[in-house]
């Protein structure tokens, strides 16, 4: 079993053992001991998509959830935030995108929820994403729809999204894979396996902010994680090599810059 798998496994246990513990059903749980070590956890390295790569296949996309795209690679939202995305989440005057719901699957019913973690936040819109939102909200009219929020009893809750079904039905997860990222995958070349499933959007914003200097606690915050460290462990190998950078911050701190043909600094 690959490390990952060993560890939500033992996760799961300690978490069962941790409410019987609650209960008074056990006096204590075992995979809490000194003694006991729960298996490391050892990320698999990311591998975003260049810009040729996702421009490529958003022009196989069919046109209907090619914006889709956009809020992955431009924005970093998570599949489920991305098909919940409304019209009314855009902060013109700011420039900004309020992530507040995600569309999940509960006990086989579709729900609004709060994204992952109940953590709410805000995302710079680039100008490129605000555009194709308008460009696609022209085309394929933003429907309102009715889910109950949180769990499939929950209160009723209606949101005008930008994707939806030909019928005007929201986006169900399992029948978009199938049946839009599956196909468009295959017709743009990519490789078909979990790697390049819609998760590589947010890999391949991280991979631009990082290459362009942003910093990872802001990463962190763009991409709803809770913890920074989290951020710096997925991603860390996409970091910009620090050599060069440390070079210029000193050569700089000396007064040291580049050297013109007289021989003198020029900076």
């Amino acid at each position: 079993m690959a490390a990952s798998y060993r560890r939500n496994l033992f996760n799961d246990v300690s978490m069962i053992l941790n409410a019987a513990v609650d209960d008074r059903k056990v006096i204590s749980n075992p995979c809490a001991l000194k003694t006991v070590r729960a298996p490391r956890y050892v990320p698999a390295k990311v591998v975003p998509w260049s810009t040729e790569r996702r421009a490529s296949f958003r022009a196989v996309m069919r046109e209907r959830y090619r914006v889709a795209v956009d809020l992955g690679a431009g924005c970093g939202l998570r599949q489920g935030e991305i098909f919940a995305v409304s019209p009314d989440d855009i902060d013109t005057s700011r420039r900004l995108l309020h992530v507040v719901r995600q569309i999940k699957i509960v006990r086989g019913t579709l729900v609004f929820a709060p994204p992952k973690g109940g953590k709410l936040r805000e995302v710079p819109l680039p100008d490129a994403v605000s555009t194709r939102l308008r460009e696609h909200a022209e085309q394929v009219d933003p429907v309102p729809v009715t889910l109950p929020w949180g769990t499939p009893d929950g209160e009723p809750r209606t949101v005008t999204i930008y994707l939806s079904t030909a019928n005007g039905d929201p986006i169900s997860r399992p029948s978009f894979n199938a049946n839009v990222w599956k196909p468009a995958i295959r017709a743009a070349g990519v490789e078909d396996t979990r790697q390049n499933g819609m998760h590589v959007l947010r890999h391949t914003y991280a991979s631009v902010l990082l290459d362009a200097g942003e910093n990872i606690k802001a990463l962190s915050l763009y991409l709803g994680h809770a913890d920074p460290g989290f951020t710096l462990r997925v991603y860390t190998h996409l970091l910009p090599t620090s050599e060069d950078r440390t070079r210029r911050a000193i050569d700089a701190a000396f007064g040291h810059g580049p050297t013109g043909p007289d021989g003198l600094a020029t900076a």
